[in-house]
């Protein structure tokens, strides 16, 4: 299809989204009008935020609000603080959640946010006033029945309160369904802050029963080890799954015999870091990423499986907990070496189920239990990985295509409902 020009950087994460687009598109046909639609987000917002520092000098950082498509309902989607963000990754993302919500049947878009910031080198008053600032700037796009921001890398349930309440004030009023993963206190839903790592977890069960392989004997490695990878750490672990191998930004350790998710985290919380646990053996990062496995997880940053390493990956499957870590190139790679990638629009989506949930309680006034939210969690996570694998076996396409051809169709059956204004 000729697409409108867009200005996409080489090897960035909209490249990959945008390919992997077209790969869908030509597979099922897609309307040509339909796929250059979808192609484009909808609106992006790039905001100046000055902020006065502890010191009394005044920086000025730059945030980012996308929304990518809203056919099928208001957009959704997390907000990072980050040093590497720029506006590509922020429209990469949010098209990944528009085929993310679709995949798992909710009534959302996609969006994301994103401020080029190293959060750690903020004090919290400096954090607080930024994200107050940010929040100020992208009033005019959120709203509980129009863009409901949730967190993302850096980002945190406090983050929310400070954005919940910078909105709220401008009403006059309490709005909690402004934004998702609150703390409880303030509307909250239970089982949010383990709810991405709950649907990794089963998403990563109902592979091991798809190929057959044994829970017990299933060996994990996850690269990544904040509130996805470490929650996936320890879910696994208490399902019976060996963790062989588990790293976070400064580095990794690898126990062939097996790792204790309960050493980890005490180390963690004593010295910041897994790297240096005397449990096992000291790996990089990358290193980690090629160790023998049966399920590798990647749950850290995009772009960390490439062509540069992807014929050294020793995992029989690739359960993607982060948001687009294998790029185009090693996706062909692990298609050719028989290696089953279960992509992020799925594996991932367990963060954005209970956000709609915590929406619609939030909505409804009215809560549910934990043990409610992990029960419809588990039903659609279930559901969705059935429902991806018979399109993928019946088409004969890889799980990613499968996936983003069954959020591409139903965003774009929505799209053509809703016809084009004026």
């Amino acid at each position: 299809m000729e697409r409108t020009e867009q200005h996409v950087a080489e090897g960035s994460a909209l490249e990959s989204a945008l390919r992997q687009l077209d790969d869908a598109a030509r597979v099922m046909e897609l309307d040509p009008g339909v796929h250059e639609v979808l192609s484009h987000p909808r609106r992006a917002l790039e905001v100046a935020i000055p902020v006065k520092m502890d010191d009394g000098t005044i920086q000025v950082f730059t945030g980012y609000r996308v929304h990518h498509n809203t056919s099928r309902g208001p957009s959704k989607g997390g907000i990072r603080y980050h040093p590497s963000v720029t506006l590509d990754e922020v429209k990469a993302l949010a098209m990944w959640m528009t085929w993310k919500c679709a995949v798992v049947g909710i009534p959302f878009g996609g969006a994301k946010g994103g401020v080029i910031v190293e959060p750690r080198k903020l004090s919290k008053g400096e954090l607080q006033r930024m994200t107050r600032r940010y929040a100020y700037e992208i009033l005019p796009l959120i709203g509980p029945e129009r863009d409901i921001p949730a967190p993302d890398l850096g980002t945190n349930e406090q983050i929310m309160a400070w954005i919940m309440d910078t909105y709220s004030t401008r009403e006059g009023y309490s709005v909690p369904g402004v934004v998702t993963g609150k703390p409880l206190s303030i509307g909250g839903s239970a089982g949010r802050s383990m709810a991405t790592a709950r649907g990794v977890m089963y998403v990563t069960l109902a592979t091991l029963k798809h190929l057959g392989m044994s829970v017990e004997e299933a060996r994990i490695v996850v690269q990544g080890f904040g509130n996805v990878g470490g929650g996936t750490v320890e879910l696994l672990h208490q399902q019976g799954c060996r963790i062989v191998g588990v790293s976070d930004v400064q580095g990794g350790v690898h126990n062939p015999e097996g790792l204790s998710p309960l050493g980890l985290r005490a180390h963690e919380e004593q010295y910041g870091t897994i790297a240096g646990y005397e449990g096992g053996e000291k790996v990089t990062n990358e290193e980690l990423l090629e160790l023998p496995c049966d399920v590798l997880i990647p749950a850290a940053i995009e772009g960390q499986l490439t062509r540069a390493n992807a014929d050294r990956i020793r995992a029989s499957v690739i359960v993607e907990a982060a948001n687009g870590p294998t790029v185009p190139e090693a996706d062909e790679i692990f298609e050719e070496r028989g290696i089953l990638v279960v992509p992020d629009i799925l594996a991932n989506a367990g963060g954005v189920t209970v956000s709609y949930f915590e929406w619609v309680q939030d909505i409804q006034a009215y809560y549910w239990s934990e043990d409610e939210v992990n029960d419809r969690l588990r039903q659609i996570m279930e559901k969705s990985y059935v429902d991806v694998l018979n399109v993928a076996e019946e088409r004969k396409v890889s799980m990613r295509t499968s996936a983003t051809i069954l959020g591409v169709g139903r965003v774009a059956e929505a799209h053509i409902t809703r016809g084009l204004y004026p």
